[in-house]
């Protein structure tokens, strides 16, 4: 929906710079929805770059009984935000 904001997997954008993301696979007007087998040609979404952000760390903890071994290790994954402008519908220029 438009002017919504997600965080999706990193892309190597400038903060600002307009996204095209041409693999929809769904895409709804609240009457029709259209579903892709497995992407539906002539869609598009297009986006703007809000920047980089990071998730929430997790936590990989490695434990082996009575051989006092421990692994303890954190990450964060690096995340793009993006924000919703225009969804284009097939077949609409």
């Amino acid at each position: 929906m438009p002017g919504q904001v997600i965080d999706v997997d990193f892309l190597d954008e400038i903060d600002g710079s307009t996204v095209e993301l041409d693999r929809v696979l769904l895409v709804g007007d609240g009457e029709k929805t259209t579903t892709g087998n497995p992407v539906i040609e002539g869609a598009r979404v297009m986006a703007t770059s809000r920047g980089e952000v990071r998730g929430e760390k997790t936590i990989t903890f490695k434990y082996k009984n009575k051989v006092r071994y421990q692994r303890k290790k954190g990450h964060r994954q690096t995340y793009t935000r993006l924000s919703i402008d225009k969804i284009i519908s097939p077949g609409v220029a």
